[in-house]
């Protein structure tokens, strides 16, 4: 369902500068930027988190778009870094976090590359899923490699940069490869537990958390498995 309303998507509603308001907060959504109010998975993922004890957390949203996920955090009272492959979503980030009153870092970098080293609590993910390559720097935003590249950099890198109790969150849907991107997580150190679903029309979307697993599990099998998808 993704792939057939893409292209439409790309040739006539993303075309102009889009507003989007979400629990009181109003967000500009610039060309070429994804709108977090087109799909069900930025909203879910942002409902999920306002469940969540960030006072005084330290959070990382990888791959901000228009901050929505990044503002949520920030009203909630954690300490915020937002980034982004692309100049035009850390620029559209920025401005949403000063026109709305909050404070989040935010900067460019291609997955960790451009982070100093340092610790978050949480790490937390709207990724691309479908298979591709991103022919302009906006449509990062939803290829994720021929070979789901990004997963395997995302992962590779992503223990590095999380505390001892830390967490990655990621919303993925049962439109995407899920076994493999699970897969890639295990053969890089991570076990995973699914934290919410919930049916949208024609999709599921779920959260998963992601934690490093001690180095004396790894290898063994993943905790739980969020693969009853259709």
């Amino acid at each position: 369902m993704g792939l057939t309303l893409k292209p439409y998507l790309e040739s006539r509603y993303l075309t102009r500068r889009r507003q989007f308001r979400y629990k009181g907060l109003h967000l500009e959504v610039e060309p070429g930027v994804f709108h977090p109010g087109l799909f069900f998975s930025s909203k879910f993922l942002a409902g999920f988190l306002e469940k969540l004890d960030l006072r005084n957390k330290s959070v990382l949203e990888m791959g901000s778009g228009s901050g929505l996920l990044s503002l949520v955090a920030a009203r909630q009272g954690a300490c915020v870094c937002a980034v982004d492959i692309s100049p035009l979503a850390v620029d559209t980030t920025t401005a949403n976090a000063l026109n709305n009153g909050l404070t989040v870092a935010v900067q460019q970098s291609d997955l960790f590359s451009n982070i100093q080293p340092q610790r978050f609590d949480l790490i937390v993910v709207n990724p691309p899923y479908f298979r591709g390559q991103a022919a302009d720097i906006a449509r990062h935003a939803w290829y994720c490699g021929d070979n789901l590249e990004y997963f395997h950099g995302l992962f590779c890198a992503a223990s590095s940069f999380m505390g001892p109790d830390g967490v990655m969150y990621m919303v993925l849907s049962d439109d995407c490869e899920v076994a493999e991107i699970t897969a890639i997580a295990k053969t890089n150190g991570f076990d995973f537990t699914e934290k919410a679903r919930k049916h949208f029309f024609f999709e599921d979307n779920f959260v998963l958390a992601f934690y490093p697993a001690p180095a004396a599990q790894l290898g063994d099998d993943v905790t739980g498995s969020p693969l009853a998808v259709a």
